[in-house]
C-alpha cells in the first residue's frame, strides 16, 4: 500500500472512531454524499471504481481545508460499498449512518449480543489455570525462574529470574475462547496477538534452545524478536512457519480448509522450503504443497485493527468470523446462498448492528435466539 492509500485508511478508521475534525468529517461526508448521488442503481466493480474515482476527484477540486489524498479506488471500494452478487448497497460507517442502522437492528432483534473483548485462560506447566480476563494486575504466578505478570492493559509479561533453573521441556498453554482476544510477549520478548477460539503452547524459557518452538491451532499474529542464533519456528497443524525475526500472521483455524500464513514484514520459510516476501500469502491445503499469492494485508489484520473487511468473501466464511468473534452458533434454515460480500464494518458493534448491515443487500435474514443466529434466505 502506498503512502497516500494510507492516511486514506487512516482518516477512514478516525472517522469511524469519532477523531475527525470538524473539518476532516465535512470533507469526507461531502465526498460520500456525492458518490452516493451518482449511484442510482447496482454498479459493476468497474464502473463503482470508475464513478468513486470521479466523486473523489470532485470533492478534492473544491476542498481546501483538509490535506486532498490521492483516491485508491480498491480501500474506497472496501471502505464504503456493501456487495452481494448481483445487488449492491452503500454502508460507509458514518456516524449518522451508524446510529441509524444500530437503531434499525434493535427494533429487528428483540435479542442482541455483544462482541468479544480481552479474555484468556492461562495454563501453567504445573497444571494450574489462570483466567486472565478476571485475574488481577501484578504478579499472576512464579514458576521456576520464571514470574508472570499482567499489565493494567490485559497483556502478559515473562521475566526470566533464572534462566539457567527455568526447563525449556516445561510448557505453558493460552487460550482464547470464542470472543475473546489476548496479548502475551513471550520469554524472548516476542509479541504475540491471539485472535478468538485460539490455542498457543511454548516454553517456559528458549534459554540455551537452539530453536524457539511454539505450536498454534486458530489464529495469531506474531512480531518475533531478532536472534540468528535460534530461529522462530510456529508449528501448526499443516505449515510449520520458520523465522529469525519478523511480522506474520498464521490463520490455522480447524473449521478452515486452508492454512494462510501472510507477511508482514522481513522473510519467512513455510515447510522448510517455500519462502515468502511482505504482502505475499502461503495457502496449505491437506498436503504440504503450497501456494502463494500477493494479498491485501489490511483485509488479513482486521481482526487485530477491531474491523470486519470483506472482499468478495462468502456468506459461510463471514458467518463463522462472526461465530468466533460473538461466541455464537450458526444455523442455516435454508441452503446457504452463494452470496460474496465485500465490505468494512466495526467489530467493535453489537451483532445485530452487523447482521443488519448485511440484510440491507435484501439477499439473506437473520433471526437471534439466545446464542444462536438462524440464516434464512431472504423471500
Amino acid at each position: 500500500m502506498d503512502k497516500e492509500a494510507e492516511k486514506f485508511r487512516l482518516l477512514l478508521q478516525k472517522y469511524n472512531e469519532g477523531l475527525c475534525t470538524s473539518e476532516e468529517m465535512a470533507w469526507l461526508e461531502s465526498w460520500y454524499l456525492q458518490w452516493n448521488e451518482s449511484r442510482k442503481e447496482s454498479m459493476s466493480r468497474a464502473a463503482l471504481d470508475e464513478t468513486t474515482e470521479e466523486m473523489w476527484n470532485v470533492v478534492s477540486a473544491q476542498t481546501t481545508e483538509v490535506p486532498v489524498y490521492k483516491l485508491w479506488p480498491r480501500i474506497a471500494a472496501a471502505a464504503v460499498v456493501l456487495l452481494t452478487v448481483g445487488a449492491a448497497l452503500v454502508f460507509f460507517q458514518n456516524r449518522s449512518e451508524t446510529e441509524k442502522v444500530d437503531s434499525l437492528a434493535q427494533e429487528s432483534y428483540k435479542q442482541d449480543i455483544q462482541p468479544g473483548g480481552i479474555k484468556a485462560t492461562l495454563t501453567l506447566a504445573d497444571g494450574r489455570k489462570i483466567v486472565l480476563d478476571g485475574a488481577k494486575n501484578g504478579v499472576l504466578a512464579k514458576q521456576t525462574g520464571i514470574k508472570i505478570t499482567k499489565t493494567a492493559d490485559g497483556q502478559l509479561i515473562y521475566t526470566i529470574a533464572d534462566s539457567k533453573s527455568a526447563s525449556p521441556s516445561a510448557y505453558n498453554t493460552i487460550e482464547t475462547p470464542k470472543g475473546g482476544q489476548y496479548q502475551i510477549r513471550l520469554p524472548d520478548g516476542t509479541q504475540v496477538w491471539l485472535n478468538s477460539g485460539s490455542s498457543m503452547k511454548y516454553p517456559l524459557s528458549f534459554a540455551g534452545s537452539r530453536q524457539r518452538r511454539v505450536e498454534l491451532n486458530g489464529e495469531a499474529y506474531f512480531e518475533v524478536a531478532p536472534n540468528k542464533k535460534s530461529p522462530f519456528i510456529v508449528k501448526t497443524a499443516k505449515q510449520e512457519v520458520e523465522v529469525l525475526g519478523t511480522h506474520f500472521d498464521i490463520n490455522a483455524y480447524p473449521d478452515e480448509q486452508l492454512t494462510k500464513t501472510t507477511l508482514l514484514e522481513g522473510s519467512v520459510k513455510l515447510n522448510g522450503r517455500t519462502r515468502l516476501i511482505p504482502g505475499e500469502q502461503g495457502i496449505s491445503a491437506g498436503d504440504r504443497d503450497i501456494q502463494v499469492k500477493q494479498v491485501n494485508t489490511d483485509e488479513v489484520m482486521d481482526w487485530k485493527n477491531k474491523q470486519f473487511i470483506f472482499n468478495e468473501e462468502e456468506l459461510q466464511s463471514v458467518m463463522r468470523r462472526i461465530s468466533r468473534w460473538y461466541d455464537v452458533d450458526i444455523v442455516y434454515e435454508d441452503k446457504p446462498q452463494d452470496l460474496k460480500f465485500v465490505g468494512v464494518i466495526s467489530s467493535t458493534r453489537n451483532v445485530s448492528g452487523v447482521l443488519k448491515l448485511m440484510e440491507r443487500t435484501k439477499k439473506v435474514h437473520f433471526k437471534i435466539e439466545g446464542r444462536k443466529i438462524i440464516v434464512l434466505s431472504k423471500q
